[in-house]
This record gives C-alpha cells, structure tokens and sequence, in this order.
C-alpha cells in the first residue's frame, strides 16, 4: 500500500513534523521517519519544547549539568533548543541535499518576547542563526508589525525565514511582500538569493475556532431557518480562509515583481499550512490536510495527525478547488455580522499573547527542573540498604503521579476509598498556594509593621497554641530582632509561672498581643486573651484594642471578639489550611514582619522550593517527595524514629517539624516518632530504629559525627541551607515531605482525630472543679520523696523494648535549669535502654505529639511529671485559674492514655520541681552506672 505522506509529496506538498524531542532523536525514531519518507522538515515552538521537557527524563542530565554551571532557565533552555534543532537538522540533511535546498528544514523560533520589537527580532534571529550553524535551519519570527520589518530585513541578511502566525489575508500580503523586498535588497548589492528559503506558516484550525464559536453564539438568538445556515457554516471558515491565501499566493509569485527575482534563482516562498490538527471531535482528524493538499506547500503536523493521515488519507490536490464555495463562505460570515478581519486580527494578538504565555511556562518548567537540581544537590541521602525500598517507593509515587495530583489537591490520593476523609482532606490543602497569596499581602504586613512601631509598641506578645505558635518561636529564634523592630515573646503555655512571666516581660502600653487560633475557640489563646485583657485595660482603659490583633480563621468566634473589643486588626487566613501547616500564612508572616525578617525574602525561597517540588518535577529528583518517600519508606521498615541533628541557629525548627510530623503521621496504629533536641552520642548508644536528619547552615563541611553514623549503617539524610531565609524554602519541603509519608504509610496526614480526646476531658474535668470545688485525684502517682520510688520508676522503664521510645511530659514551667536537667535525663535513659527520647512541655505538646503518643503505635513508654505551683494568675470570666486549667489539662491527658492502655506513669514533683527532676535523674544514671560497671567486671573476666 502506497504511504499517503509519500504521495502528499508526490503532489509537490511537503509533510513536516510538528514536534520535537530529545528521546526522537536519540532513539533514531526522527530518522526513521524520514527514511521511510513520512517527513521532510520539522518545526518547533516553545508549547513543544515545553512538553519535551516536562513530560520527559530525556533532557534531565544535560539540564542538571547546564544548572550546575550556573545557566539560568533562558540559557538552559538555549542551549537544550539549540542542540536538539542542530541534531534534527543533521538528521534532515540529506533530504535538504538530495532536494538542492529545496525541502528538509528544520525551524527554530526567536522567542515570543520580542514579537513587537523589530531590531530585538532581527538580533535574535541573527544570533539563532550562527548558534545552530547549519543551512537548513529556518528561524521562526511572527508575523506582527513589528516582524514584518525584520522579516524583510533578515532576508536581505541571507537568513531561512519561516514566517509564523499568520492568519488573514492582508498580513499575507504583508509578509510576502516582506519577503520579496528582502530577495530584491540582497540583489541589488549583488548577492546570491539562490539559496534563500522561506516558508510563510498561515494558521487553519484555529479559525474554525474561533468562527463556531461566534457562529453557536448567533444560532442560539436565530430562528430555525438561518439558524440552519449558520450551522452549515461550521467548520468552513478555516479552509475557506487557506484556499483564497493559496490563490493569492499563486498570484503573487506569478508577478513581474517575482519573474524578475525567479532569474537570480528565487525561491517562492512555501505556504505552510499550521495548526492542521482537527480541534474539534466533530470533524474528521484528517479535516484539515485533506482540504489543503496543493502545490509548493508545506503541511507541518503534529504526531497524532501524521500517524492518522499515514493511515488513512486520500491526497488529491484540493487546494485550488470550489474557491467561489470558499469566498462564498467568507461573504456568507459577513454578512451575518462575522468579520474575519476581526477574527484573524483578534487570533493573531491572541496567538502571539499565547506563544509569550508558552515561552513562559516552558522558562517556568526550566527552571523548575533547575531548581530541583540546585536544591537537590544541598539535599544528600546515605540510605545504605534502604534505597532498594525507597527507589521502588519513589517509582510507585511516580506511577500514581503523585506530584501532579498533589499539586491538583486530589484529596483520593490519600483515602481513595473513603469520602468522609477526603471530605477532610479537600478543606486542608491550601498551604499549597499559600505563598503566592501571601506574597501578594507582603505590603499589608510590612505596612502594619510600620504602623504600630510609630505608634511607640516595642515588644509583641504572641499568644497561641501549636500551629499557631511555634513557626513564628522558630522565626525569632533563627533571626533575632531587626533594629527598630518589635522584640517576639511566645506564650504557649498554661503554667500561671509562664503567663506571668509574659506579663511582666514588657511594659503593656507598651506591647501588642497577638492573639493566634486557626478555630477562634481553642481554650489557651482565649485565656490568654482574658488574662492580658484585664491588665491592658486596666492601663488603657477604652483604648485597650489598640494593643491587640486577632490572626484568625474567618467566621470564628475570635474574630467576633475582636470586632467587639475594637481590635486594632484582624488578620483573617485563608481557612483551608490546617494549623501545622500554616507556618506560610498569617500565622507564622505577621509576627516575622513584627520582628523585621523580609517577608518577602522568605516567601521567595518558599516558593523556589514550590517549583522543585512541582508536578513536574519526578518523584526522584523532587526535594520533598524524595524525603517524604524516604521517610515513608524507612519507617515502614522499622526506621520510625526520625532524629534531628540542627546547627544551633535553627535548633527550634525541630519544635515546628516535631507538630507537624507527630500530628500528621500518629494515627491509626502508625506514625513516625520525631525527636528533636535529644543530645548527640556515639552510634553504639543508638537503637536500630532511627534515621536522622542533619541540618546545617552555610557551607557544608564533612562531619566526623555524620560519617561515623553512616559508617555504622543508619540511614542519614543532610540538608544544607545557605541562611537562615531558607526556613521558608523548609517549611514547604517538610510540608510536603509529611504529606507523601503519610501516603506511603496509608493515612489522612491532614486530620488530627485525638488531639479531641484530651479536650473534652479537659473541660470535662473543668466542670467538675466548678461544681465540686476541686478536680478528682487520679491516685498512683509516683513520689521523688518516697523510698520506693527508684523501684517503681525503674520498673515502668523497664516495660522498654526495641523499637520503643519514651515520651517524657512536663506540665511545669519551661526554664532553662529544667531544660538542662530533662535533657541530661534524655540522655541517661537513651544510654542506658537505646530508646529515642522526646520532651513536651504541657500543654503545648498535646497539639503536637500528643497525637501520637494516643493514636500512634503502642510504642511508648511515657512518663508525665507534675507539680506544685508556687504562684497562680487568674482567667478572668471563669471560675477557675491558669493553674486549676493546667492540672485539668494533665489530668485529661493521662485519662486518655490510661484509658487506650499506653504505657504511662505520673510522677508528682511537688514544691520543688527541679529537686524532683534531679532525683528522677540520679536513679536512672545509678541504673546506667550499674550496667556500665557489669559490663567491666564482664570484661575483666574475659
């Protein structure tokens, strides 16, 4: 059977391929076609490299070695275009050759931005021209106004033109006229034209497009009989529109004007007919080749219509038939009101617009990919023998096309078979975009910042709970205060010791109170509120207000409040964003502008982490996916306690990643552990359940302690971050990172359904203290003072086991002594059973670890200490105090893990806090002294 391509050229048309991509060419598949005779040229647009790119590995070791170079997207770009269209044109050469130049090109464009800039195009067709070197090259420029000029100007320079975007027929004039001009300017400096080639692209498809659009608009107001003309209108303009340029292209090139130029040895200039894939389904898929087959044209198609046109087209020359039918059809549009000046005019503005809009994403995937490779090299996995397992993770990612439906917020990606969590899961995706809206708020904050630092505040009090409060503790921890700006306190705790402290550390007229909760009803930051109230008014009486600000959900009652108590603002978020994920959004950016960190700085690295981490990007070089994959992964294979190891200046990043990973992750019988500030040892004192994570800031040197760990066989994973700015770039990788371990692990990681439990009980018991006057004794505490202390103490310790972690939870005030005292007893109970250790202060850590430790593995072994408070402060409008709250708060959380069979003991501090805390530690460094001379004896005796 004879191939209807073949024939096409049989005919004197030329089928050009509409594509190109690195695998065609590297896989010998272009050159096949072209043996076989299906195509003799190629053309090429940024929408086609853009697809190459992004739905393709073929060009990402030339791009990884372009960004490792410092190319920025355009070069990178440049230079990936530039090789593949000086590839294809070799494979084009000897068709160019056996056809005296006649055929086998190979079109490049100059980029869409200078479309309207006449000597712009000029310069950049010049230098496309000498990049890919080559004689069957063809640079692409528009055919605008302002191509025109440099259309003509080009071809007097000896350069291939395919004239491109061309759609009426007065720009057709324009451009060949463009074209002659130019072979008449090279000829009357006595120069060779003989080899110039030009092809002048007139768009098809799009014209029906546009028309049967216009056309269905006009039969829905018309009654049956025009509307039935109308109808018949479909699908004609098009090809109506090709075959009255084609005849105006044989009357052109049948001048005086062309024979004179025809005897140095013109060429004509080829009409090439583009965008001849049928758009509409309507329509047969070869629609638009069959009506357009003639004489010296060209005919580029895309893949799909080339494979279908192969298979079953019938090529007649059709062209130069029914061209009254055709202009009876124009005439026909006009005069229902259908101009095609107007048509052609408003495609051509809304073509060049789209081929700016093409170049851009395709720069956009570019550097995407570049990113990627720029933050992947700061990212190093030592994985050991769980690669294996983690590659076949990343490849299952790959296949769900995890990325692309992550970044779509598919809610089935995670619970595919369940509508109440995807329900869920549809209203908590917003810290996706979240940094491009807040991006778009920078000014407000920074505005706000300028306003209440004239109005005399020096120090902000941040009041919240979980989410809403430990991005900004992370934030003035890694960056301090900026000169002239307001110094940040964190309030997250109950402890009257705590509130107190916050109250006295400034002055009240002096200071803003930020009162932070996602839900607006969240008990902590409301008695915050009612504490500081009281003292702010007592100052300022009716002008109180001035002092607060409300960061909130819209709709909450907090936001009500506010408006009630003439706040001095209210920021409302975004509602669907849950509070572990909003370290991007109000919560976390209005107090960093408070304390003058650059915002936007932030959310410039966030959002550079967003495009490495975008759909685009394959689960195996994707910042984020890969660690969530690795995490995921691990903890599946029993590596579930997730150990940071942080440079000092972001030591409080574990805090935020601790809630986030905790709450997200601690469900269902599953989770995994973070263990953040636990103090460094030798790899022998570690168990078989850890992985680690190395954050270091600046550059990156080689770590004895990281190397021993690797040595030792735990898989490790460094992250090096340039600054400080790059949290912003971290809190999207954790983000997401959390997200994919939860689908690798089969959870909802965007809900939080026993963090309730400990709530309820808590005003459960709080009702209680109203009505009886005191909260119930849940007995069996453990007493520091008692002789049999050691021996119950030790006794719950020894329910450890391989694999298990323990969770000490102090429901006391956060110093710096107990701090030192907790973390020396992290490290005697981790040497001495090599469990992982985690400290949480209560009742901050019920927002974040408190998930896990009720809806996680039974893999805990938790110890809660309480105490006595020496001072107490009162919740004014309730009936009870900061201290009664705390206990009630204790007490709920140990009825929830007593009443789920958790392995937890209550230990009762008394007046004394840290004699307790230093008693709790002699005993378990006496048992760790204990083995430690066994193990001597042991080995004198060998």
């Amino acid at each position: 059977m004879t191939n209807p391509l073949v024939q096409l050229q049989h005919l004197g048309q030329s089928p050009w391929h509409d594509n190109i991509r690195r695998g065609l060419l590297t896989s010998g598949a272009l050159k096949k076609m072209v043996r076989q005779g299906d195509i003799t040229g190629l053309t090429s647009n940024p929408t086609i490299f853009e697809q190459a790119i992004a739905q393709s590995s073929d060009y990402d070791d030339a791009i990884e070695a372009l960004a490792r170079k410092g190319k920025s997207a355009e070069e990178i770009f440049d230079a990936l275009s530039i090789e593949d269209i000086r590839a294809a044109a070799d494979v084009f050469a000897p068709v160019f050759k056996r056809t005296k130049g006649g055929d086998g090109y190979v079109s490049i464009e100059v980029a869409p931005k200078h479309a309207n800039d006449t000597q712009k195009t000029i310069k950049e067709a010049h230098r496309l021209w000498e990049a890919v070197s080559r004689p069957n090259l063809m640079v692409k420029i528009p055919a605008t106004q302002a191509g025109i000029p440099a259309i003509e100007q080009c071809i007097a320079d000896g350069l291939n033109i395919n004239v491109t975007l061309i759609f009426s027929l007065q720009r057709y004039h324009e451009v060949m006229n463009a074209y002659l001009a130019g072979l008449e300017k090279r000829v009357k400096k006595g120069k060779d034209i003989g080899r110039i080639a030009s092809v002048a692209s007139f768009f098809v498809s799009r014209v029906d497009t546009l028309v049967d659009r216009l056309l269905d608009e006009k039969i829905q107001a018309l009654g049956a009989d025009q509307a039935a003309l109308l109808d018949k209108l479909k699908g004609q303009a098009a090809n109506a529109n090709a075959k009255l340029a084609y005849a105006e292209f044989r009357k052109k090139f049948t001048t005086d004007r062309y024979a004179a130029l025809a005897h140095h040895g013109a060429r004509v200039q080829r009409p090439l007919w583009a965008s001849t894939s049928t758009k509409n389904p309507a329509y047969p898929d070869v629609y638009y080749v069959e009506a357009l087959v003639g004489p010296d044209t060209v005919d580029t198609m895309p893949p799909a219509t080339i494979a279908a046109y192969k298979d079953h087209g019938r090529p007649e020359v059709r062209l130069d038939k029914d061209l009254d039918e055709a202009a009876r059809a124009i005439e026909q549009l006009e005069e229902f009101g259908i101009r095609m000046d107007w048509v052609t005019q408003k495609l051509e503005d809304d073509g060049v617009a789209a081929f700016a809009r093409s170049f851009d994403t395709l720069l956009a995937v570019v550097e995407a990919r570049r990113v990627a490779v720029m933050l992947g090299d700061r990212q190093t996995a030592h994985l050991g023998k769980f690669q294996k397992s983690v590659d076949a993770t990343l490849k299952a990612m790959a296949s769900v096309k995890f990325g692309e439906r992550l970044w779509k917020k598919d809610a089935t990606l995670w619970k595919p078979d369940d509508e109440a969590h995807q329900k869920e899961i549809k209203i908590r995706l917003g810290w996706l975009d979240v940094a491009d809206l807040m991006l778009t708020r920078v000014g407000e904050m920074r505005a706000f910042a300028d306003e209440v630092r004239q109005a005399g505040f020096t120090h902000a009090v941040l009041c919240g709970m979980g989410g809403s409060s430990l991005a900004p503790e992370v934030l003035r921890e890694a960056f301090g205060v900026a000169k002239g700006y307001l110094d940040l306190k964190v309030l997250d705790s109950t402890d009257p010791a705590a509130v107190i402290n916050a109250e006295a550390w400034s002055a009240p007229e002096r200071t803003l109170y930020l009162i932070a909760s996602k839900s607006g009803s969240t008990t902590e930051p409301n008695a915050f509120f009612s504490f500081f109230w009281h003292h702010v008014h007592h100052a300022k009486g009716d002008r109180a207000g001035e002092n607060f600000v409300a960061i909130t959900d819209p709709g909450t009652a907090m936001e009500r409040r506010a408006q009630e108590h003439g706040f001095r603002k209210i920021f409302l978020n975004p509602p669907e964003i849950g509070g572990r994920y909003s370290a991007l959004s109000y919560f976390g950016l209005v107090p960093a502008a408070l304390m003058g960190i650059d915002v936007q700085k932030l959310l410039d690295r966030a959002r550079q982490m967003m495009r490495a981490c975008g759909p685009i990007i394959s689960p195996m070089q994707n910042p984020g996916l890969s660690l969530g994959a690795a995490l995921g992964a691990l903890a599946q294979a029993g590596r579930d306690k997730l150990t940071f190891v942080v440079d000092e200046k972001i030591s409080t990043f574990g805090y935020w990643t601790e809630q986030l990973i905790a709450e997200s992750t601690g469900k269902e019988g599953k989770g995994i552990v973070p263990v953040e500030g636990e103090p460094a040892g030798k790899p022998e004192v570690y168990g078989k359940d850890r992985v680690f994570v190395v954050m270091r800031l600046g550059k990156a040197e080689a770590d004895p302690s990281v190397a021993a760990l690797v040595k030792a066989g735990f898989p490790v994973v460094e992250l090096q971050l340039q600054d400080a700015y790059d949290l912003g770039a971290e809190f999207i990788r954790w983000e997401i990172a959390t997200a994919a371990a939860g689908w690798v692990l089969g959870i909802n990681p965007f809900d939080q359904p026993n963090v309730q439990e400990s709530k309820d009980n808590t005003v459960r018991l709080l009702q209680e203290h109203v009505t009886k006057g005191q909260l119930p004794d849940p007995g069996g505490a453990l007493d520091p003072d008692t002789p049999d202390y050691p021996a119950r103490l030790l006794a719950h310790l020894k329910s450890v086991k391989a694999g298990d972690y323990v969770a000490l939870t102090a429901y006391v005030e956060r110093t710096a002594r107990r701090e030192k005292v907790l973390r020396q007893l992290r490290t005697a109970i981790r040497d001495r059973y090599k469990a992982a250790t985690t400290v949480g202060y209560g009742p901050r850590f019920l927002h974040s670890t408190g998930q896990l430790h009720k809806g996680g593995a039974d893999n805990g072994v938790l110890i809660q200490f309480v105490g006595e408070d020496p001072i107490d402060a009162p919740i004014h409008g309730e009936k009870y105090t900061f201290s009664v709250l705390k206990a009630a708060q204790a007490l709920g959380d140990f009825e929830s893990l007593t009443a789920r069979r958790r392995r937890a003991v209550r230990v009762n501090l008394g007046d004394n806090i840290r004699r307790g805390l230093l008693k709790t530690l002699t005993v378990v460094e006496a048992k760790l002294a204990k083995k430690a001379s066994k193990k001597r004896t042991a080995a004198k005796k060998k």
